[in-house]
């Protein structure tokens, strides 16, 4: 397992060795604007086989992720709303997950047999950056064991998992905090699936009839 601090070498660096090891199917585990987050390639179905293993995370449970663009959507759903769009275009990039219609060849280690895929573009963190160079989607499960409190900082992470990482982004201590708010953009109804840092009010110039608060089988 390979540790780097974000302060010992240039961003730029730091990222391509990220990148490599993703594509390489490796996993890495990176500081989000409030908790770490594990991340694999999106379409690598050992190493997303591998996250739910050691995270010991229900089959179930589907894997969130995060991009750096929207034009990537184009490969995860086939369906994005006016209202995905009025969503993103104030509240991307920010803790705003937005459930969509998944393509067909999806994996079913992000969707669990939901037909749906969760989506955010982080804000500003090194999460973002890492989206932004990698081209592609990443899972943002958080860094820790199933039903434990997920790692704030990188000897966190080292205690849940150990060596079983390919990669460990120490960037210090994060924020904590709530987690993304969760809602659901497949149907003519928006509903919230899960509130966290972005509150009910605040989405009330986006919704429909029908407005309503869910528990979210996903989890992070």
């Amino acid at each position: 397992m390979l540790i780097i601090n974000v302060s010992e070498l240039p961003p730029e660096r730091i990222l391509q060795k990220a990148i490599e090891i993703l594509l390489s199917g490796g996993i890495v585990a990176y500081p989000t604007e409030t908790f770490y987050a594990l991340g694999a390639k999106f379409d690598m179905e050992e190493s997303l086989k591998k996250l739910y293993t050691i995270k010991q995370r229900p089959i179930e449970k589907a894997m969130p992720l995060i991009i750096g663009h929207r034009e990537l959507l184009s490969i995860l759903t086939s369906s994005v709303n006016r209202t995905a769009v009025s969503l993103m275009d104030r509240f991307w990039p920010g803790p705003l997950t937005l459930v969509f219609p998944a393509i067909g060849n999806l994996s079913d280690y992000i969707s669990a047999g939901t037909h749906t895929v969760a989506v955010r573009i982080p804000g500003e963190s090194f999460a973002l950056q890492l989206a932004t160079s990698a081209q592609f989607p990443l899972t943002a499960t958080s860094a820790n064991i199933s039903g434990r409190p997920p790692a704030r900082d990188a000897q966190s992470v080292i205690e849940y998992f150990n060596d079983t990482l390919d990669l460990i982004i120490d960037g210090g201590k994060t924020s904590g905090g709530l987690p993304s708010t969760i809602v659901d953009v497949t149907g003519t109804t928006l509903r919230i699936l899960r509130e966290g840092i972005i509150k009910k009010e605040n989405m009330a110039a986006y919704s429909m009839p029908g407005l309503g608060c869910h528990t979210f089988r996903r989890g992070v």
